[in-house]
C-alpha cells in the first residue's frame, strides 16, 4: 500500500507544535510516511513576541526527523491558515493522489495513520467518498454504531485527507457557495438540520469578516453530492479548545472518546441518519451554552472553521 503524505500546518504555538508532532512520531506507519510542514510568517513583523514564537516553531519543526521523511517551507509572508492549508493542500496534491491534513493543535492517536491509510486505499476510486475524517463531533451513547465507521454529508477538519480525485471540486468563490444554498430547506440542510451555522459562515467570508477554507470546502463536496468517511470514536484530540488559539474558545465541548484504532472496512455508501440528528441536536444544545457575542466573533471563527491564523 502506498502510503498518503501527511502536511501539517504551523504558525506560532511551539507548545502545541511539538505534542502534534510527537504523537504523530509515535503513530504506526509514521516510519514510512512522508511530512510536508508550512510554516507562516508573523503577521506583524515588529511584534517580538510574536515573532519569538514563530521561530520557536521553526525550531522545533527542524529539531529531528519526526517521520520518514519531512520537507519543511518557511513562508517569507503571512497568508494566514485559509490560504496556507488552500495552497498546502493543492501543491501537495500536483505529486500526490491524496493527503492527509493536520494543524498545529490536533494530537493523534497511534491508529490514526493506519486509519486514515486505509480508508484512503478502500474508497479510493469510489467517487461519492469525497473526505475522510479522523474526528467524529459528539453524539448520542445510545446510538449504536455497528461498524466502526459511518457515513455523513458533514464537515469535520480536525485531522482530514482527501483525493485528487475529489480536491479537484473546490472552488474557493464565496458567492459561488452562497449561491449553492438559496432556499431555507437547503440552507437549513446545509446547516446540518438547521442548528449549525455553516451558512453563516459563507456569509461571513463574503462579508470579509472571517476567512475560512474549510465551509467552502464542505460546500464544494456536498454540492458534488459527496460524503464524508468519519470513525465512530475519534483518534484526533483538538488541543487548540484552551483559549491559546487566535480565535479559539476555552471549552471541553467538543471532546469526543478516543480510540487507540479502528478497523476499515468497505461499507455502503449511505448517512447515518441517526448520528446526523444527534449531531444537529449537539449544537443546538451547544449553541445554548455559549453566550451569542461569543458565539459570532469566536466559536464561528475556530472550531467550526478552519481558523484563519
Amino acid at each position: 500500500m502506498k502510503l498518503a503524505p501527511v502536511v501539517l500546518f504551523v504558525y506560532n504555538r511551539p507548545k502545541h507544535t511539538r505534542m502534534v508532532l510527537e504523537a504523530l512520531q509515535q503513530c504506526d506507519l509514521s516510519r514510512e510516511t512522508e511530512l510536508f510542514i508550512y510554516a507562516d510568517a508573523p503577521k506583524d513583523a515588529s511584534d517580538k513576541e510574536l515573532v519569538s514564537k514563530v521561530f520557536a516553531v521553526r525550531e522545533i519543526i527542524r529539531e529531528r526527523q519526526w517521520t520518514n521523511s519531512v520537507f519543511i517551507t518557511e513562508q517569507e509572508k503571512n497568508l494566514g491558515l485559509a490560504n496556507s492549508i488552500m495552497q498546502g493542500v493543492s501543491k501537495v496534491l500536483e505529486h500526490h493522489d491524496s493527503v492527509i491534513v493536520l494543524e498545529d493543535d490536533i494530537c493523534v492517536t497511534k491508529g490514526f495513520l493506519k486509519y486514515m491509510n486505509d480508508a484512503l486505499t478502500t474508497y479510493a476510486d469510489d467517487p461519492a467518498v469525497m473526505h475522510v475524517s479522523g474526528y467524529i463531533y459528539p453524539y448520542s451513547r445510545r446510538i449504536k454504531v455497528k461498524e466502526e465507521t459511518l457515513f455523513l454529508k458533514i464537515n469535520t477538519c480536525w485531522g482530514w485527507a482527501t483525493w485528487k480525485r475529489a480536491w479537484k471540486f473546490f472552488n474557493p468563490d464565496t458567492k459561488f457557495h452562497l449561491d449553492l444554498w438559496k432556499t431555507e430547506e437547503e440552507r437549513r440542510k446545509f446547516d446540518i438540520e438547521g442548528h449549525a451555522c455553516y451558512y453563516l459562515q459563507l456569509e461571513q467570508n463574503n462579508q470579509g469578516i472571517i476567512n475560512s477554507w474549510a465551509v467552502k470546502w464542505y460546500s464544494s463536496w456536498l454540492n458534488a453530492d459527496g460524503y464524508s468517511l468519519l470513525p465512530k470514536k475519534s483518534l484526533v484530540r483538538n488541543i487548540g479548545n484552551d483559549g491559546t488559539g487566535i480565535h479559539s474558545l476555552r471549552t471541553d465541548k467538543f471532546d469526543m472518546e478516543l480510540a487507540s484504532s479502528i478497523e476499515v472496512k468497505k461499507l455502503p455508501v449511505q448517512e447515518n441518519i441517526a448520528v446526523r440528528k444527534s449531531i444537529d441536536k449537539f449544537y443546538k444544545e451547544l449553541y445554548h451554552t455559549i453566550p451569542l457575542p461569543l458565539r459570532i466573533k469566536k466559536a464561528v471563527k475556530s472550531f467550526l472553521t478552519g481558523k484563519e491564523a
